[in-house]
């Protein structure tokens, strides 16, 4: 049996804060404002992995009300959401996923972020697609002002 589940993930950005993607600390002016470390990239699989189960969102099982979680490693939140989706009787196909936004440049990042979360996922790096785009100066993402991410999984029963 097989599911499918997508995730998405935004983040407003500021000045002065550490920028977090796929579990990867990128050298920018800017990062995200959240309770947790802020990647997006991390919270989108997340959600894909739980919404491919119907166990609901990341804000369900980690609410940014929890003192627990302030400041946490989104690598963690990973970890635990991925140990729920085994205990269900599941392993990860496949995810693909999707950054929105104007700058840093991701491309010298990629294999790095799919490095991590391979090592999480206990999957190929080639099993984990990460793309960006940016919004040609669009919008909020365009004026640097907030992050998106996207993630779409392909579950398999063991």
């Amino acid at each position: 049996m097989y599911r499918i589940g997508q995730g998405t993930d935004f983040h407003q950005l500021a000045e002065g804060k550490e920028l977090w993607l796929g579990g990867v600390k990128i050298p920018h002016t800017k990062g995200a404002v959240a309770h947790s470390d802020g990647d997006v990239l991390l919270h989108a699989l997340c959600d894909a992995l739980l919404g491919a189960l119907g166990l609901g969102d990341i804000g369900k099982h980690f609410p940014d009300t929890d003192i627990r979680f302030k400041g946490i490693d989104s690598k963690v939140l990973l970890q635990r959401t991925y140990s729920k989706i085994r205990e269900k009787g599941y392993w990860l196909i496949n995810a693909d996923c999707t950054l929105l936004l104007q700058a840093p440049k991701i491309a010298p990042h990629v294999e790095a972020m799919q490095q991590a979360m391979s090592r999480i996922l206990n999957v190929s790096r080639e099993d984990i697609s990460i793309k960006a785009t940016t919004t040609e100066q669009l919008s909020f993402i365009g004026r640097e002002e907030g992050v998106v991410a996207t993630a779409i999984v392909l579950l398999q029963k063991f």
